[in-house]
Order: C-alpha cells, then sequence, then structure tokens
C-alpha cells in the first residue's frame, strides 16, 4: 500500500472534518436547543451563546408543560417506558421467532422456501397505510385495540422479517461441515443449533437485534393509530408539544435527546457485535 503524501493527508483530514460536521450539526444544534426557551430559540438571527435552562427538561420528567394558554399535563416519561417496553419486548418475540426460522431457511431447502421468504419480507416493503385499514378493523374484531399485546403483534411486521433476512445471510456464509460433523458425533440437530451455529452467528444476531430495535423504536404509524395515549411511544407522545398555544420548540428538543439515549447507549454498547455482525462474510475466499 503507497503512503499518503502530506498533501493527501490534509485534503483527506478536511474531508472526513466536513462530513463529520454535516452529519453531527443537526445533533449538536438539537442539543443545544434543549437548554434554550421557545424566545431564545426563536430570535433572529440565532446564536449559540445563551444563558442555559433546564426547564424543558424539567417540564418532561414532572410532567408539566408551562405555556401561554396555562399548565398542560404530558406523560411524555411514561411514553418513553412504553417505548423501551414495545420495542424490547417486540425484538425479544421476533429473535425467538427469526433466528430458528432463519436457521431452517438457510440449512434446509424445501419447496416455496424461496417463495415463503420472500413473502415474509414483503411485509418489511410494504408502506404501513397499506395494511393499516384491514389491522384496524381486525384489531377491533379481536379486541386488540389499545393493548399491549396487540402492538407487539402488529411490530413482528417491523422485526420479524428484518431479523430473518439477515440472520439468513449470516448462517448461510458459516460453513456446514462444521455441523455436520457435529452431528456425526451423535448430536441432534437442535443441539447443533444451539451450541454450533448460534455461537458463530451470535454477532450477525446480535447486530440484526439492534437494526430491528431502532426500527421498531423509530415506529410512528402503526402506535398513532392501534393504541391511547397511555399506550403510545414516544414517537407518538410528541405530538403533546404542539399545542393551541404554539409549538414548545424547547420541550421538543429535549424530548428528542431523551428519546435517542437508549438507542444511542444500546448501539456504543453493542458496537463491537454490530461491527463484527455486519462485516461477517463480507470477505470470502
Amino acid at each position: 500500500m503507497e503512503a499518503m503524501s502530506p498533501l493527501e493527508r490534509i485534503l483527506r483530514g478536511i474531508a472526513l472534518t466536513l462530513v463529520v460536521i454535516f452529519f453531527m450539526f443537526p445533533i449538536v444544534w438539537i442539543l443545544l436547543m434543549s437548554f434554550q426557551t421557545n424566545e431564545t430559540i426563536l430570535r433572529i438571527p440565532p446564536s449559540v451563546v445563551f444563558t442555559p435552562t433546564l426547564d424543558n427538561y424539567a417540564a418532561l420528567i414532572t410532567g408539566k408543560l408551562q405555556t401561554a394558554a396555562g399548565t398542560l399535563d404530558i406523560a411524555f416519561m411514561r411514553n418513553l417506558g412504553n417505548s423501551v417496553f414495545l420495542s424490547v419486548v417486540s425484538v425479544a418475540v421476533a429473535l425467538l421467532l427469526g433466528v430458528p426460522a432463519a436457521y431452517a431457511f438457510a440449512r434446509h431447502k424445501f419447496r416455496g422456501s424461496e417463495d415463503i421468504a420472500f413473502t415474509l419480507l414483503s411485509f418489511r416493503f410494504a408502506p404501513p397505510l397499506l395494511v393499516l385499514l384491514p389491522l384496524t378493523q381486525y384489531f377491533q374484531w379481536l379486541g386488540l385495540s389499545n393493548t399491549y399485546f396487540g402492538l407487539i403483534w402488529v411490530y413482528q411486521l417491523i422485526c420479524l422479517p428484518l431479523i430473518l433476512w439477515i440472520v439468513r445471510g449470516y448462517f448461510e456464509d458459516i460453513s456446514a461441515d462444521v455441523e455436520y460433523a457435529y452431528r456425526i458425533a451423535g448430536h441432534s440437530w437442535f443441539a447443533t443449533f444451539r451450541k454450533i451455529a448460534l455461537p458463530l452467528a451470535g454477532p450477525g444476531i446480535a447486530a440484526a437485534g439492534l437494526l430491528a430495535f431502532i426500527f421498531a423504536w423509530n415506529n410512528f404509524v402503526f402506535a398513532l393509530v392501534l393504541a391511547s395515549a397511555d399506550k403510545q411511544p414516544v414517537t407518538v407522545g410528541a405530538l403533546a408539544f404542539v399545542t393551541a398555544s404554539g409549538i414548545q420548540y424547547g420541550q421538543i428538543a429535549a424530548a428528542i435527546v431523551l428519546s435517542i439515549t437508549p438507542t444511542l447507549a444500546l448501539a456504543l454498547y453493542a458496537q463491537r457485535y454490530l461491527v463484527e455482525g455486519l462485516s461477517l462474510g463480507a470477505v470470502k475466499g
């Protein structure tokens, strides 16, 4: 590999700096907005010099939103808890169902297997509005409207196809000879799956689970229509900051900071598994 000249290093450093600024600027600006009042945010021209305040975070934590029209009760922390519960349980159910199914599709070719797998993947392609009306009618008929069970069920449309197809690719990248050798030693297929396939595909499963968690966390439409305020996640609960007296930009910014913190912390914690999982099978031969 040829060494770069000083000019190439400088140009590369400038290019990387510009890319980082481009992607990080919205996040930094939102963070700064979360410590400002509405008056400070809306002043022209905007400035990064201001007197910080924690009133926005205090309003979210206490559930008391001060507006020009008076004090409003908000349930942001409950919405945040709903997001954690719905996302964690939905991903856990999707992993429990999707990982064995992915292994079956990767190792056992049967008639119609590709058609079934593609049909499951098509659920991920379909826009939510396409299935929203029939889902609403079915949920009302089954009594699942405004229930955690119903939301977790419909979240499988988001998580299950994603996990199934991603993990299937990881299982296919693992040499089947290792599993055959373990089976010849007298072990069952379940023992082979549990002790050989799962550990080898562990980083890929972790990466798929993390991506599914992010997609479930960001869901908006299903929870907006199929749940009431006490069971809605934080993505829908943020609508409470659009009030009759105006848009509470400071509280919205603070809500964004709090809502991205769990996914950011999870991504940082699982960064090693994510990088290893996404690169699994990238180099063949």
